[in-house]
């Protein structure tokens, strides 16, 4: 028997007692709409949820559940008994109310408009219906952080791309625990998707859910503080935020990071700023959660599908007539988060260039990034859920993807290998260049003023003369007019102007610095031409020795002084790598001194050097130090160069010089020797990594070898398994052949004999009948099934069921003259049905016509009964 209403736990009587309110005040004067999806196993999730949801909570509740088209709801009765709200099904117009439990009807759509609920006709893409994505992304738009999503049991995916849209106005999504539910695809999709906030079974899911409103919607007037508090502690965070995962988000909106904040607080049920930190401290996972928060890609194809028409009709081919000889072009599309903007682009473009026909050749090559790594590599797969049909066209999902087994659609071969995928700070990280398309759309909501000033010129540095930058519905260019001319309006789409932009105005994101605070940003200052610095600078190209300063693989990074008599370009192309552009005499000493450097920390000195020089020789002492402090400089070598002055060659003093210069021969042997032990120590080196990398290869190999053997190994034994089936399908169809031969054999030998015969089950139902017994019975096919007594019939015989329930019973076949209405006759016979296992299963009522011989009877009876002197005829006389 099920359940009725049960009195509240006493977590249901916290929360819903006169003491403390399920929600507060202020939120009852736009109460909290919970949205609730389920298919398959949805009647028991509803069951448990519903009976832990405590009176005057002040939530409306709305169901969406998927449902047969000519299905007669009663799922209105059903979860009455389990609620003391009110239960409704939904009607056209109807207002939304708290406390009410409102239930979608059958073969409609719904969505929330202005507080009221609108039924719409059931629109199926591609076969595919998604009502609860329809209502749950209408309700994100109504309600914003007050819009709740729950996903209950159900097959497929329906609701995530709902719930992602919940999640990206600040509302709160929750899933019940896949290993709680009867049918886990829907809530293990969203899962999966990362757009669940909270996953917990279903009885659990309302505390939290009123938990979470009370702490999102909490009055501020009597905590005037706890805004203030978050303020004045969001540096804190957005340091331990940079220092998890490298990416400061000083520059981004307060107001974005505060809501992001609370939100998250709200989901963990902590009431104090301070508490978070402290949580966010001990919780690494925490980090992560918030910093994928702050992160929520929103995304979907073809979104804003207007935008998508300018650009294959418009935009894409304006862009093929600039270049009528052809064109590799290139695109970027920043924020790419899982992948479709990136292959939406790549689509139109196809469709754009298919239409045109053009004669030269045209490729493009779309960089695609993001700051989530995770987004990235779910992009790489290419491979989407089936809620996609839902944006993407029936000929689109034909031509460019292919159904996969499991369900969904994966991207074509020809539309991924357009796309290149990498992981990118649009803040910190280099640009692409030379664009002809640049996608920003909807990331510039979430950047403070500062920060947009400092990307802008960046983009317009970044694309080629004409080259397109395409932003969200909500963003614009502000005023740089002056550097992009608007192409057009509706899709906000814009063109690169040819300006010249002042150095200063030009920061690369390598240059970036994030100001102290987030309350006030100082632009800073331009450095001061003082008298000191350029002293500084005279001292150190004239009278300071010659330095450069380099990496680990030699390249140099910064010149001092003058360095032209120790280094020279080398011939070809420019390469500013020491080893390249080392003079004689010095190029041979610099083999794996930077190594060593790095390695020994310790300063390396080498005197005497001779290095050519302008078709002469100068003697070097050269200094290696690799650099500790400061920081920025860490991992980078300092070589210094001094000169050392040539001996003074006196003639008198020949035995003197010889010594001389066999002790300078013997220091250059020295150093020569040791370049080479040094060297050697290198090669040394790389010949273990390169032996080391041979074996991991020959163990890939190996393992790859193993892997295709194993799969010949199956394919073998798949073929056999489909010869096998082949044959036993062979013997099934032999089987069918022989069974249909039967059946006509069998229709055409009962209806030949023109007896009207009904075959009823064990249930007075209809079985089977023969064609004439559609003369005593208003039979038609549909009728198999009915109950015979429910057949409208001409023979005057009211006791035919329960005589063949009395065959039935006792087994002893029975049979009486019955008429017709309209003056025949017919002789019945009921006899039981009995299978070749002989087992009785219903009965046979066979109706022979026996009306001609009732006729006879009868005109025999009159004739015995006519007198004998009739028989003469009337009297002559």
């Amino acid at each position: 028997m099920p359940k009725l209403i049960e009195p509240p736990s006493p977590q249901q009587s916290r929360i819903g007692t006169a003491s403390e309110p399920a929600l507060p005040a202020a939120a009852a004067r736009e109460f909290p709409i919970v949205g609730i999806g389920c298919s398959a196993g949805g009647l028991e999730a509803l069951e448990k949820f519903l009976i832990h949801v405590p009176a005057g909570s002040g939530i409306a509740i709305i169901i969406v559940q998927h449902l047969p088209p000519d299905h007669v709801s009663a799922l209105p009765s059903l979860l009455q008994r389990f609620t003391s709200m009110k239960v409704v099904e939904v009607v056209d117009g109807m207002r939304a109310e708290p406390d009410v439990v409102h239930i979608i009807p059958p073969n409609k759509d719904l969505l929330l408009l202005h507080g009221r609920l609108r039924l719409l006709a059931p629109v199926a893409a591609h076969g595919l219906r998604l009502p609860i994505d329809f209502f749950l992304r209408s309700l994100a738009e109504e309600r914003k952080e007050k819009a709740v999503g729950v996903i209950l049991s159900g097959m497929g995916s329906d609701g995530v791309l709902g719930l992602r849209a919940i999640k990206e106005k600040g509302g709160l999504t929750l899933v019940q625990d896949p290993a709680c539910v009867q049918a886990a695809n829907m809530p293990l999709a969203a899962v999966e998707a990362g757009v669940a906030d909270i996953v917990a079974p279903a009885e659990e899911l309302p505390v939290r859910i009123l938990d979470s409103l009370r702490r999102l919607h909490r009055d501020l007037q009597s905590e005037p503080g706890a805004k203030a508090d978050i303020l004045s502690a969001l540096e804190k965070i957005v340091i331990l935020l940079r220092d998890r995962r490298g990416h400061d988000f000083s520059l981004y909106k307060t107001n974005t990071l505060v809501r992001r904040v609370e939100r998250r607080m709200a989901v963990n049920q902590i009431a104090s700023v301070g508490d978070y930190i402290s949580h966010l401290r001990s919780n690494p996972h925490e980090l992560d959660l918030l910093f994928n928060e702050l992160l929520i890609g929103v995304t979907s194809f073809f979104r804003d599908p207007e935008v998508w028409e300018t650009l294959r009709k418009e935009a894409i081919p304006a862009l093929l007539a600039q270049n009528p000889s052809g064109k590799d072009m290139r695109a970027w599309v920043a924020a790419c988060s899982t992948g479709e903007e990136a292959y939406s682009l790549a689509i139109v473009y196809k469709e754009a260039v298919a239409e045109m026909k053009p004669e030269a050749r045209f490729t493009l090559q779309i960089y695609a990034t993001d700051l989530d790594q995770d987004a990235i590599d779910q992009a790489r797969k290419g491979s989407y859920p089936e809620n996609i049909a839902a944006v993407v066209s029936a000929e689109r999902l034909a031509r460019h993807f292919t159904r996969e087994e499991g369900g969904g659609y994966r991207i074509n071969k020809d539309i991924r290998e357009m796309v290149v995928f990498a992981r990118q700070n649009i803040v910190a990280d280099p640009p692409f260049t030379k664009l002809d398309i640049l996608s920003c759309r909807n990331l510039f909501i979430y950047f403070g003023p500062d920060l947009q000033k400092k990307l802008l010129p960046l983009f317009h540095y970044a694309l080629s003369p004409g080259g397109l930058l395409l932003l969200g519905n909500a963003e614009s260019i502000g005023n740089f007019g002056h550097l992009f001319a608007i192409a057009d309006a509706r899709a906000n789409l814009f063109r690169r102007v040819k300006a010249t932009l002042p150095v200063g105005q030009l920061e690369f994101p390598g240059w970036m610095r994030a100001p102290a605070g987030l309350a006030r940003q100082v632009p800073p200052a331009e450095p001061p031409q003082n008298i000191g610095r350029l002293t500084d600078q005279l001292i150190q190209q004239t009278w300071a020795p010659a330095a450069v300063l380099v990496n680990a693989e030699g390249d140099i990074l910064y010149f001092s002084g003058r360095t032209g008599k120790y280094l020279e370009p080398a011939a070809g192309k420019t390469n500013i790598n020491i080893h390249a552009m080392a003079r004689e005499g010095l190029r041979e000493a610099m083999p794996g001194l930077i190594r060593k450097a790095l390695k020994d920390r310790q300063p390396i000195l080498i005197n005497g050097l001779r290095v050519g020089a302008d078709g002469g020789t100068q003697i070097v002492d050269l200094v290696v130090q690799a650099i500790d402090k400061p920081a920025a400089l860490r991992g980078r070598v300092i070589i210094v160069f001094k000169d050392v002055p040539s001996p003074t060659l006196r003639r008198h003093s020949a035995k003197r010089i010889a010594p001389d210069a066999h002790e300078a021969l013997r220091e250059e042997l020295a150093q020569v020797r040791e370049s080479l032990r040094v060297t050697q120590e290198e090669m040394q080196t790389r010949v273990e990594e390169l032996r080391s990398s041979n074996e991991e290869l020959q163990s890939t190999i190996e393992e790859l070898q193993s892997a295709n053997e194993e799969l010949t190994t199956a394919k073998d034994e798949l073929q056999s398994r489909n010869e096998e089936l082949q044959t036993a399908n062979g013997k099934l169809q032999s089987k069918l052949d022989d069974l249909s031969w039967v059946r006509n054999d069998m229709a055409n030998l009962l209806n030949s004999t023109e007896i009207a015969t009904v075959f009823l089950d064990d249930r007075m139902k209809l079985r089977r009948f023969t064609n004439p017994a559609t003369k005593l019975f208003k039979l038609i096919p549909s009728d198999v099934g009915r109950p015979l007594s429910h057949i409208v019939t001409d023979l005057d015989y009211p006791r035919i069921i329960d005589d063949a329930r009395e065959v039935l019973r006792s087994l002893v076949f029975q049979e009486k003259v019955s008429a017709t209405h309209d003056g025949c006759w017919f002789r019945v016979r009921i006899m039981p049905y009995r299978t070749l296992e002989n087992v009785i299963d219903g009965v046979v009522i066979t109706f022979i016509d026996i009306t001609e011989i009732k006729q006879l009877e009868s005109e025999l009876r009159k004739r015995t009964m006519t007198p004998a002197g009739d028989e003469h005829g009337p009297d002559p006389s």
